[in-house]
C-alpha cells in the first residue's frame, strides 16, 4: 500500500495514541509482546538439583523434551502478557539431528570464557506497543556443529578467543537461510504474523518451517490441574489452530495455504530422558521433532483433510520447501485473533496492518539525526523493547517443591540454600531482561540503566519498571533490592534513584506520583545499607562485587581472611551519590509538599559525613583518598589485639576509583529561594562544622555538592582523560591501560597479581563471562557522561580540562562530555574502511552488506580495538547509546570531535 499523505498524517500520531491507551502494562496494546525468553533451560528457576548446578541440571539436550516449571522459550517468539500462550518459529534444514526451535549456546563449565549463545539474530525494528516488531534469525544450511563447536571451546584457552559459528565454517558462502520474522497488530488482540526466509547461498537449499503454538505447562505440578487446549482443524478449506483457556478465552491462529498440522502435547518425555517405564501422556514435548527429523510416526497427531484434531497442548503448522532456489525467498503467513477467528485473515486487511504499521513505526521513530546514527537508535531502542520478557518464579514453591514432583532435596531445607532468605518473593510480570539469552532474568542495576532509553519512548513503561522493583513481593522487607536471579541476596550499585530522576526529568509533564512512590520504597532501601553494609558506622561501605564482577585483585563478594574488612571506594561513593540523588528527589517533591524538606536535609548532612570519611577518617584512619596518587582506592583494615586499626589501600587503578567523580548534585537557585528551612540548616551545619565546606562551592546564587573537591576531581579526571591509562578510543576504561604489565598488590597481608585485559577475562572469577579489568562498558561510561554535564552545569563553561591528558589542549567538561559520548557511539558507526570497530574481527566486520546491514550491541567492548565481547544482545544497559545520541544538551555535533 502507498504511503499517502493521509497514512503519513495518521501515522504521525498513532503509536503515541495507542501508548496513551495502555499506560498499564496489561492493557489491551501490551496484552501480546515478545515476552517469550530466549532461553528458559540453565536457569535457576528450572534447577531442583541437589547441589544447585543450574546449568546441568537442566541442559540444552534436554529443553526439546522437558517441560519448563516457570517459562517457556523459543526463536523470534512472542506470547501473552502473563506467558499462558505462546508462538515461535521452529526450522529445519533437512540435515540438522534435531528442529531448531532454540537458540543453542555453551553453558559456563564449556565456554571458555564463560558461557555464549553460538547463533545469530538481529531485533531490526519495534514500536512500544508492539504493534510493530522485526526479528531477522540467521539459520545455517548445513548440519549444525553443536558437538563442533562444544569441542573447539573444550580445546581452547582463557587467553583465545571465544569459538564461534563462523570458526566452523557453517556460514562459508553465505550458506543459510535469512528468517525475517515480522508482527503487525490489526488490533491489541489481532496480530498478522510473516515470516520470509531467503536463500543467500549459492545452491538450492531445503527449509521446513514450522511455527509453533503452545502453552505453558502449568498443570503437571500439583498446584493447579486445569488443562488449556488446542485443536487443530482443516475443514472447509481453512486451516486453524483455535487455543481455549480458562483466563485467556478463546484465541484463534490462522495458518495460511496447507501446511501439514501436526499436534502434541507439552509434557517431559520421560521414557527418552529418565528411563522411566512409560510417559504420563500418550504425546510428549518433542512429540513434533520426533514425527519430523525422527520419522516417528507415532510421536503426534497428523491432522488429515477435512479433520478435527483431538485436544493437544503444542500444535505446529509443518511448511516444507524443498528446495529454495538460490536468491529466492518463501513466505508464511499467520493471523492470532482472538475468539472464533477472522473471516478473511490473509485478505487486504493483512497487508494494509503490514504497510499501515510499517508507516507508523518510521513516523514514531523519525529524527533530524543523520541517516547513520538514527539507523543506530532504531536498532538500539528496538531491541531493547524486545528484552521485555514475561518473569515467573514463587521462590517458596521453588525451594519447597511441588507436590505431583519429586520431594525437594534436602539442600533447599537449610538457611544457606540459594535464595532461601527471599521466600517472599513472588513475581509474574513482564521485566527487561540485560539479554534474550545469556541474561533472561532481570539485574537491579541493569534495570535501572534500561529505563532511561525506555523513558524516551516508553515513559509510562520505565516508571512501571522502577516502581516493580520497589514493591513488597520483590523488595525484601528489610529493604534489600533482588540483585539476579543466581542470588537474589547479591548487591549491586544503588542506582534506582538516579534512574528515577533520569525518567522523571525527561517528561515535560512531571510525574510527581510516581517520584513520591519510589521515593518512599527507596528510603527502606537506603537504610538496608546503612545498616548492612557500613559494619562499624565509619561512614566507609562494604557492597561486594557491585555489578563489577573481576575488577579486584580478589573476589569481592567472598569474606576477607584474618579479620580484614575492605572498606570499597566504589561502594562508598556510590552510597554518596544515593544520598545527593534522595536529596534531589526530596528537594524536588518539597516544592509541593514542605515535609519534605526534612527528608533532604538528612540526605545532605549525609551525603557530607560519607564526604568527610573518604578523605580522612573511617575504620582505620584512612579513607578512599589517596594524596601520594591523586586517585581512590579500596581499603582493607583490621582491628589488632591493642585496640588499633590497621589499614593499607588496594593500590589498582580501576573503575571503583572514578565513581567518586559521580557523586554530584547542584542545588539550583530555586533551592534557596523557594526552601529557607533547608537553605538555613544547610548553612547551620557548615557553619558549625566549617571542615564540610571543602564539599560544597558556591557560584551565582547556586551550589555543588560534590565528593571531590575541585583539587582532587582535577587529579582524578587527569588520570580518567589520559590516553595511557582509562581514555580509550572508545571510552572510558574500566582498568587503567597503565597496569599493562600486571602489577603484584598486597592485599590483607597477601600478595595478587593482576593486570589489565582489554578484551575478554582471563581469570575464572565470577564465571569468567565478564570481564571488568580493562574493556569499556556503557554504564560506567554513561554516568561519568552524566557527572560530567553536572559539573558543566554548575560551571557554566568555566571548568577545562585537558583532553587527552598531557596534549596541551583544554576544553570544558560539556566539551568532554562530548568528547567521550562522541568515542561511544564511533563503536556503532562504520569508519573510513566501512568497518563498525563494535564488528572488531568477527564474520560481521566482512565486506558482505548481508553482515555489515546489522548493528550488534554487545554487553561490553575492547579497551583497545573496541570490539564487542560478552552477551551478543546486550540491548539492555547498551542501548543507553539511543540517549546518548539524542541527548540535547551537546555543545556540538554528536559524533564530530570537539577537541
Amino acid at each position: 500500500m502507498p504511503h499517502t499523505g493521509r497514512v503519513n498524517e495518521h501515522s504521525r500520531q498513532a503509536e503515541r495514541t495507542r501508548l496513551a491507551e495502555s499506560d498499564s502494562p496489561t492493557a489491551p496494546w501490551r496484552l501480546w509482546g515478545p515476552y517469550l525468553a530466549g532461553r528458559q533451560w540453565g536457569t535457576v528457576r528450572e534447577d531442583y538439583s541437589a547441589g544447585g548446578d543450574a546449568w546441568t541440571s537442566f541442559p540444552f539436550d534436554h529443553a526439546r523434551s522437558r517441560a519448563y516449571r516457570w517459562g517457556e522459550d523459543g526463536i523470534a517468539g512472542i506470547c501473552d502478557v502473563h506467558g499462558f500462550l505462546n508462538l515461535g518459529v521452529a526450522l529445519w534444514n533437512g540435515r540438522d539431528p534435531i528442529l531448531k526451535e532454540r537458540y543453542f549456546g555453551l553453558t559456563n563449565n564449556e565456554g571458555n570464557h564463560g558461557e555464549d549463545v553460538k547463533e545469530h539474530w538481529w531485533v531490526t525494528d519495534g514500536t512500544p506497543t508492539h504493534s510493530w516488531m522485526q526479528v531477522v534469525y540467521r539459520y545455517p544450511q548445513r548440519e549444525f556443529p553443536y558437538a563442533e563447536l562444544r569441542e573447539m571451546a573444550e580445546r581452547a584457552g582463557r587467553n583465545e578467543r571465544e569459538p564461534e559459528l563462523s570458526d566452523t565454517g557453517a556460514l562459508d558462502e553465505n550458506r543459510f537461510f535469512d528468517v525475517r520474522v515480522g508482527y503487525a497488530k490489526a488490533g491489541p488482540k489481532d496480530i498478522c504474523v510473516e515470516l520470509t526466509a531467503t536463500n543467500h547461498g549459492p545452491d538450492p537449499a531445503p527449509l521446513h518451517l514450522l511455527p509453533q503454538f503452545w502453552f505453558r505447562n502449568t498443570w503437571a505440578w500439583g498446584r493447579d490441574d486445569r488443562r488449556p487446549t488446542l485443536r487443530a482443524c482443516t475443514r472447509d478449506g481453512w486451516r486453524r489452530i483455535t487455543a481455549e483457556h480458562g483466563a485467556l478465552g478463546r484465541y484463534t491462529l490462522h495458518v495460511e495455504g496447507t501446511p501439514t498440522l501436526l499436534v502434541t502435547d507439552n509434557e517431559t518425555n520421560e521414557v527418552e530422558l529418565f528411563g522411566t517405564g512409560r510417559n504420563p501422556t500418550r504425546y510428549t514435548k518433542d512429540g513434533i521433532d520426533r514425527y519430523v527429523v525422527g520419522r516417528d510416526a507415532t510421536a503426534c497427531q497428523v491432522v488429515g483433510p477435512d479433520d478435527t484434531s483431538e485436544p493437544g497442548t503444542k500444535v505446529a503448522a509443518w511448511y516444507s520447501f524443498d528446495p529454495v532456489e538460490p536468491g529466492e525467498s518463501v513466505t508464511v503467513r499467520l493471523r492470532l485473533v482472538e475468539g472464533d477467528g477472522h473471516l478473511d485473515a490473509f485478505g487486504p486487511s493483512f497487508q494494509d496492518t503490514v504497510d499501515q504499521r510499517k508507516a507508523e513505526a518510521d513516523e514514531f521513530h523519525r529524527t533530524d539525526l543523520d541517516p547513520k546514527r538514527a539507523a543506530v537508535v532504531r536498532r538500539a531502542l528496538a531491541g531493547l523493547m524486545w528484552t521485555k520478557q514475561h518473569y515467573r518464579f514463587r521462590t517458596a514453591d521453588w525451594l519447597d517443591g511441588d507436590p505431583a514432583q519429586p520431594a525437594a532435596p534436602t539442600s533447599r531445607k537449610n538457611m544457606h540454600a540459594r535464595n532461601a532468605h527471599w521466600r517472599h518473593f513472588d513475581v509474574a510480570d513482564v521485566i527487561s531482561m540485560p539479554d534474550e539469552w545469556e541474561y533472561p532474568w532481570f539485574a537491579a542495576w541493569d534495570l535501572a540503566f534500561h529505563t532511561v532509553p525506555f523513558a524516551r519512548v516508553d515513559p509510562a513503561f520505565a516508571k512501571e519498571q522502577l516502581l516493580l522493583l520497589c514493591r513488597e513481593w520483590l523488595m525484601h522487607p528489610n529493604g534489600q533490592l533482588p540483585a539476579y536471579e543466581w542470588e537474589f541476596g547479591d548487591v549491586n550499585p544503588p542506582v534506582h534513584a538516579w534512574a528515577a530522576l533520569q525518567v522523571y526529568r525527561s517528561e515535560e509533564v512531571k510525574d510527581r506520583k510516581f517520584l513520591a512512590k519510589v521515593f518512599h520504597k527507596l528510603l527502606l532501601n537506603f537504610s538496608w545499607w546503612v545498616n548492612r553494609k557500613d559494619a562499624d558506622g565509619s561512614y566507609l561501605f562494604e557492597g561486594g562485587f557491585l555489578g563489577m564482577d573481576n575488577i579486584g585483585p580478589v573476589n569481592r563478594s567472598e569474606p576477607m581472611l584474618g579479620q580484614w574488612r575492605l572498606e570499597q571506594s566504589d561502594a562508598t561513593s556510590w552510597m554518596a551519590a544515593y544520598s545527593l540523588h534522595l536529596m534531589q528527589i526530596a528537594l524536588e517533591l518539597a516544592r509541593y509538599d514542605e515535609s519534605y524538606e526534612d527528608v533532604a536535609t538528612k540526605f545532605v548532612e549525609h551525603f557530607l559525613s560519607i564526604a568527610e570519611a573518604s578523605t580522612q577518617f573511617g575504620s582505620g584512619g584512612r579513607g578512599i583518598w589517596d594524596e601520594t596518587d591523586g586517585f581512590c582506592y579500596d581499603v582493607v583494615s583490621r582491628r589488632l589485639p591493642d585496640g588499633h586499626v590497621e589499614s593499607q589501600p588496594v593500590r589498582v587503578r580501576s573503575m571503583v576509583g572514578l565513581i567518586p567523580v559521580l557523586a554530584c548534585a547542584v542545588l539550583e537557585p530555586w533551592v534557596f529561594e523557594e526552601l529557607p528551612d533547608f537553605a538555613r540548616r544547610l548553612e547551620h551545619l557548615l557553619t558549625k562544622r566549617p571542615e564540610l565546606q571543602q564539599f560544597l562551592s558556591r557560584s551565582g546564587g547556586g551550589a555543588l555538592l560534590s565528593l571531590l573537591d575541585e583539587r582532587k576531581l582535577r587529579r582524578v579526571l587527569s588520570r580518567m582523560l589520559d590516553e595511557g591509562e582509562f581514555l580509550s578510543p572508545h571510552g572510558i576504561r574500566s582498568l587503567s591501560a597503565a597496569h599493562r604489565e600486571g602489577l603484584e598488590v598486597q592485599v590483607a597481608d597477601q600478595e595478587h597479581r593482576m593486570g589489565y585485559e582489554p578484551g575478554e577475562s582471563r581469570t575464572p572469577m565470577f564465571g569468567g563471562n565478564s570481564n571488568w579489568r580493562g574493556p569499556v562498558w556503557f554504564p560506567t561510561n554513561a554516568l561519568l557522561v552524566e557527572a560530567l554535564r553536572t559539573i558543566e552545569e554548575f560551571h557554566d563553561g568555566r571548568f577545562h580540562v585537558e583532553l587527552p591528558t598531557r596534549s596541551t589542549r583544554h576544553v570544558t567538561a560539556g566539551q568532554a562530555a562530548d568528547e567521550l559520548v562522541r568515542r561511544l557511539v564511533a563503536l556503532f558507526l562504520p569508519d573510513h574502511d566501512g568497518r563498525r570497530p563494535a564488528d572488531g574481527k568477527r564474520i560481521e566486520s566482512t565486506d558482505s552488506p548481508l553482515w555489515r546491514e546489522h548493528v550488534t550491541f554487545s554487553e561490553y567492548f575492547d579497551g583497545d580495538t573496541g570490539e564487542g565481547l560478552g552477551a551478543t544482545h546486550q540491548t539492555g544497559w547498551t542501548a543507553l547509546v539511543a540517549s546518548l545520541l539524542t541527548d540535547r544538551r551537546q555543545t556540538g555535533a554528536v559524533g564530530e570531535s570537539n577537541v
